[in-house]
């Protein structure tokens, strides 16, 4: 599941129904705020960010709904595994995307989860809600790409 890049960014886990759900506007890196054992069990890959979501909480940006799964070898240091979690932005960003979300009506919404280094990063969307029509048109566009390549593949196939 994780896989790793030219830059040293190794993604742990990719929120795939937020790229179904919304249009992604604008991404931000943010770091995260973690215990010891949240780390252990990011790095065996027990997260599940299906339901998560970012809201400004008095200034800071805080982090719901991301499930990490307890550390099996964790015993009393294991924390909540739905527990809010804080992100680390820089003010003025975090000013700024409160700004674009309360008068646009945007959602933050974690897309990917990933280690950069050794530190785990998140990677914010500002994001606009599809709608109905909206999916069916980018699957009717993905289909119409799968049939377009199987197609030139076997073109090329029979040359």
């Amino acid at each position: 599941m994780a896989s790793i890049d030219k830059k040293g960014i190794k993604t742990i886990a990719d929120n795939r129904k937020a790229r179904h759900e919304y249009f992604v506007l604008e991404s931000f890196e943010a770091g995260i705020e973690l215990y010891g054992t949240e780390v252990k069990s990011i790095r065996a890959g027990n997260v599940n960010m299906k339901d998560c979501y970012c809201r400004v909480v008095d200034g800071e940006m805080v982090l719901f709904g991301m499930h990490i799964s307890p550390y099996e070898h964790g015993n009393v240091f294991n924390r909540d595994p739905l527990r809010s979690r804080r992100l680390l932005m820089h003010k003025r960003e975090i000013l700024r995307l409160y700004g674009q979300v309360k008068q646009e009506g945007l959602a933050l919404i974690p897309l990917s989860l990933y280690f950069k280094g050794s530190r785990v990063k998140v990677q914010l969307g500002v994001c606009k809600g599809k709608k109905l029509y909206d999916k069916r048109a980018t699957e009717a566009e993905r289909e119409m790409k799968r049939v377009a390549e199987r197609a030139m593949k076997d073109r090329r196939n029979i040359e």
